[in-house]
């Protein structure tokens, strides 16, 4: 009898822990996270750094899990699969978002911002804020903002110090039609393409070019096939750490606080990440043959950028006075 009391006991304790443990499970919230780079790049270590931390912090209530080399779909699709929840976290480029969000389109006229300075002084502030409450009306809750430096224009033939360097290249651009009518305002052939075709298309002549930043230029192997390299900086475009509004509402207050906390500590991680990157990835493409040249009249450029302005304010009404508020942001 004393042996068959002390097995039920064992069993009894062994189906509570069970239970507890079963209830655990149920409570936590496993969150899946899009990310298009790969491992290794300044936005990666941190969203992979802000997963671990909320893990930790919220005592594995929330325990986000990042999905790398945008395994999960393209950015479209993920924006769309974050906005209705089936993602539940992100790191968001906002030249994409323009369909969604039409006001993030700003972003995407060329030479909006001075230098990359000038971009986090505007994100962080009240500007910034705006844009954020924008996003959170469809869907996406910002958390923080991201670097992604400045792209310039990369391509097969000849380095680009005039716009008419680069009239009649074949110039991939992302997909919207801020970014085709800049490249063609400087008499470039725009091709809109997904990023992963790029590289064989510059090695098979299908484009003479495209734009991006240093580390993107580098971790994409395109300086093999791209040997010139030109600090044209025409876009510098934010990012954004956003979380999907029906993840965030099923949050506690507490958890709400602890996951914008480690979101701001992401931030701070990628932009110092990214100015370390930023060198490192051009000292590798100096050091396989590519040419870098400065851009000195870069006024040039911008002249020619003049009709595209005109037009978005006036197919945008507003955005006039929007933009000179970012100018004069200090």
């Amino acid at each position: 009898m004393k042996t068959k009391t002390i097995r039920r006991q064992a069993l009894f304790a062994l189906t509570g822990v069970s239970l507890l443990a079963a209830a655990v499970s149920a409570q936590a919230d496993n969150w899946r996270g899009w990310n298009i780079h790969p491992d290794g790049y300044p936005n990666t270590v941190a969203l992979e750094a802000f997963a671990d931390a909320v893990k930790e912090q919220t005592a594995g209530r929330v325990t986000p899990r990042v999905y790398n080399n945008a395994v999960l779909g393209d950015q479209s699709d993920a924006i769309e699969q974050t906005r209705n929840g089936a993602l539940d976290f992100a790191n968001f480029n906002m030249g994409p978002m323009g369909p969604i969000v039409k006001e993030t389109n700003v972003f995407s006229l060329p030479f909006l911002f001075t230098d990359v300075d000038h971009m986090h002084t505007v994100m962080d502030g009240e500007i910034g804020q705006r844009f954020a409450d924008a996003l959170e009306e469809k869907g996406l809750v910002v958390l923080s903002w991201f670097d992604s430096g400045a792209r310039s224009i990369y391509n097969t033939k000849h380095p680009i110090n005039t716009p008419e360097d680069v009239q009649g290249l074949k110039i991939r651009v992302m997909n919207n039609d801020l970014y085709v009518e800049m490249m063609e305002a400087l008499g470039g052939n725009a091709t809109p393409m997904a990023y992963g075709e790029v590289y064989q298309s510059l090695t098979t002549g299908v484009l003479d070019g495209a734009e991006n930043n240093y580390p993107s230029f580098e971790s994409s192997n395109h300086y093999e096939a791209a040997e010139y390299y030109s600090l044209t900086e025409h876009l510098i475009i934010p990012e954004c750490l956003c979380v999907a509004k029906a993840s965030w509402d099923k949050l506690s207050e507490e958890d709400q606080e602890i996951v914008r906390e480690e979101a701001m500590n992401a931030s701070t991680m990628q932009r110092e990440l990214w100015v370390e990157s930023s060198e490192e990835s051009r000292q590798i493409i100096l050091d396989n043959g590519v040419e870098i040249n400065e851009v000195e009249d870069k006024a040039a450029f911008q002249a020619l950028m003049e009709p595209m302005y005109e037009n978005f304010i006036a197919n945008n009404p507003g955005t006039g006075e929007l933009i000179e508020e970012i100018r004069a942001a200090q």
